[in-house]
């Protein structure tokens, strides 16, 4: 018997407080059975560039920058870089969309390496995008804070770094709310960014193409320069050290491939879309801020970032108010688009951590949805990482510069060399895979190249730090995992035992392969209410607890069964569907199991994404019918506590009871000890 979810919120009674608050702020609860939830939450291609794209795109206010910083003084070799960079975004793009082809359903790097290569690569190419995505959200906002306290006098420096923390705080409180909610809210300055840009972008273009020849002479004659002076090596090794440098440009273009999900149907085609648009506005702003860079010679100013050095230069003769008022909206609108750019770490992130929680790499919590249907725990992790790093590092876009980067390529790399080994197991088929082939070809010798650069030359500067907290992270994965698996292994010997002990009280087969008449409920009987989290070893167990120790006490049971939406379930329409099967499913085996000891059994379910609230609902509702029911659950006791045991396991139960005690209803644990 499903459970109607809207029948009980009615019969519940006001709000508290506590929910009152968080429905001012987060928002209320959206309703998982309204069938039009999936299209209402999720985002056509022109949100999803500004969601997922902003990442890349305002990478422009940081990565030209450092590129340019490091041609030691040799702005004529800008445009190299600057080609050199498009190209190296055509490639890697063009290689996710061939990884968003074969996996529609999302995942990205760490889902092409787990499928791919193995499980345990793919679990380091997401341990590598996490810490990336907690330094996304980091350097974002930190620059953002940058660009925009380059406007205000030196005197307010100080608070840069509390007006950043803040901006975390407050995308936290944003994100929380729903992705579609904070995409929409954040729109205007995706906008006001994309067109303060290109006009100043075209504008430097358009008053120096009167005398382009010369420039282009001048260009030359500095290229032969450098090179004469310095030799055609350690020219091109000049070069090669701004591109390496730069790389932070190309953080954001996976994102499209993580956050599939979240994309409108038809999913893929939103996914191209989205990703061509994200490569011409990029490609575009990178191309042009270089140019303008080289063509105005702008001049390193270390309070100000590189491009409003070079809007102070290009707004020189428009007269001061219109250069200042243009000037200070296109600096907050580069500020405003790094806080929005923050967004890719809080949209991705989380949901690499989902999948992994999934895999069991991570503690299964951090799969769960909330009732505003976002994975909650993932959210306010990565702001309290990138909180703490923000303090560490005082908010230094160069340190952070530094730390930045290094991961996103580990996972390129990964992903590159998964999809040159599909592509060369495809060979002979009748698919282009040879195209397929050199594209990642290409884009594998870029990144790792890249890579391999970043690495040897941010290590010394602080890059080592990045490496190892990733190291600890992976270390940590790990260990999570072989203690789940453990896990695992000992609930599947305490669920065989189980139905041991129920084959030796009924001396019969196996109970699953048994199908029984239905037993009627008995008015004169008692009744036991056995909270289940699925047909498995801790509600067989507890059944048989009760049989055990309350032998013909209780006539009747029934078994409330909450099925709990995850991040892995809540995909669509038909997962959804599958799972409220599953859930009825799982409730008519434990009725079956019942009905074969000649007791009265009942199912009750119902799907939502906290189990506390669900299970009171239910109570609340069926309590006033059964008028001296007694309650029963278990949990699992481990004789030998691993150190995050209370992180890795729920205690449902004792939330449960707690509430329970609060209105006056008794309820009995039993203990299920795992040696």
């Amino acid at each position: 018997m499903i459970i109607d979810r809207k029948h009980m919120e009615n019969s519940t009674g006001g709000f508290t407080f506590y929910e009152k608050l968080k429905n001012t702020f987060i928002g209320k609860a959206k309703l998982i059975q309204d069938k039009g939830l999936f299209h209402k939450l999720t985002l056509v291609a022109f949100f999803a560039w500004i969601g997922l794209g902003a990442d890349g795109i305002s990478s422009s206010c940081y990565g030209p920058e450092e590129a340019y910083r490091n041609l030691l003084g040799h702005p004529s070799l800008a445009i190299f870089v600057a080609l050199g960079t498009v190209f190296t975004i055509i490639i890697i793009s063009s290689s996710y969309n061939q990884i968003v082809r074969l996996f529609p359903h999302g995942g990205g790097g760490y889902l092409v390496g787990s499928k791919l290569l193995s499980p345990t690569t793919g679990m380091i190419s997401g341990s590598a995008l996490i810490i990336d995505y907690v330094l996304t959200i980091t350097l974002s906002v930190s620059s953002g804070a940058d660009a925009l306290f380059s406007f205000f006098p030196v005197e307010l420096q100080p608070f840069k770094l509390p007006f950043a923390l803040a901006g975390v705080c407050f995308l936290i409180l944003l994100n929380l709310r729903g992705v579609k909610e904070s995409v929409l809210s954040l729109t205007p300055i995706f906008i006001v960014f994309i067109t303060t840009h290109v006009i100043a972008i075209l504008y430097g273009i358009f008053i120096h193409s009167s005398h382009f020849a010369a420039v282009a002479s001048q260009t030359t004659h500095e290229i032969h320069s450098t090179v004469n002076q310095f030799g055609f090596f350690a020219t091109f090794f000049i070069i090669l050290r701004a591109y390496s440098m730069g790389a932070g440009t190309y953080t954001g273009i996976e994102a499209v491939s993580n956050g599939m999900p979240i994309l409108r149907e038809p999913k893929v085609a939103t996914a191209r879309k989205t990703m061509f648009l994200m490569v011409i506005s990029l490609s575009f702003m990178v191309l042009g801020l270089m140019i303008c860079y080289m063509l105005f010679n702008v001049q390193l100013d270390t309070h100000k970032t590189l491009n409003a050095v070079l809007l102070d230069n290009l707004t020189a003769g428009w007269g001061y108010f219109w250069s200042r008022s243009f000037v200070l909206i296109t600096l907050i609108s580069e500020a405003a688009l790094l806080f929005v750019a923050a967004q890719t770490g809080f949209i991705d992130g989380p949901r690499i951590m989902a999948n992994m929680a999934i895999d069991h790499w991570f503690p299964k919590r951090f799969a769960s949805l909330s009732d505003r249907l976002v994975t909650m725990n993932g959210v306010l992790l990565m702001g309290t990482g990138s909180l703490i790093i923000m303090v560490l590092s005082k908010g230094s876009v160069a340190f952070l510069v530094v730390l930045y980067s290094i991961n996103v390529f580990i996972t390129f790399t990964i992903s590159q060399v998964g999809m040159v080994k599909h592509w060369w197991q495809m060979r002979g088929k009748p698919l282009p895979w040879k195209r397929k082939l050199a594209i990642n070809g290409i884009g594998l010798i870029l990144t790792s190249f890249i890579l391999t650069s970043v690495i040897i030359i941010k290590f010394g500067q602080g890059g080592w730090v990045t490496l190892l907290i990733t190291g600890l992270l992976i270390l940590l994965a790990v260990n999570i995992k072989r203690h789940y698996f453990k896990t695992a292994l000992k609930l599947q010997k305490l669920r065989l035992s189980a139905f041991k002990e129920i084959e030796k009280l009924i001396g019969q087969r196996p109970c699953e392969d048994r199908s029984l008449k239905r037993v009627s409920f008995n008015k004169q009987g008692r009744t036991a209410i056995i909270l289940v989290s699925g047909f498995g070893g801790t509600g067989l167990y507890t059944f048989l607890r009760i049989l055990e120790n309350f032998k013909g006490v209780y006539n009747n049971i029934v078994f409330v069964r909450i099925g709990i939406i995850n991040s892995k379930i809540y995909r669509g329409t038909v997962e959804l569907e599958h799972f409220k099967q599953q859930v009825k499913e799982d409730g008519e085996k434990y009725v079956n199991v019942a009905n074969q000891f000649g007791l009265y059994g009942k199912s009750l379910w119902t799907i939502g994404t906290d189990p506390v609230n669900e299970i009171y609902r239910i109570v609340k509702r069926i309590r006033p019918r059964l008028s001296g029911a007694a309650f029963f659950g278990g949990q699992l006791v481990f004789s030998k506590t691993f150190y995050l045991s209370k992180l890795l396991h729920n205690h449902t139960i004792f939330s449960i009871q707690k509430r329970f005690f609060k209105f006056g209803i008794p309820i009995v644990i039993f203990p299920i000890k795992i040696e």
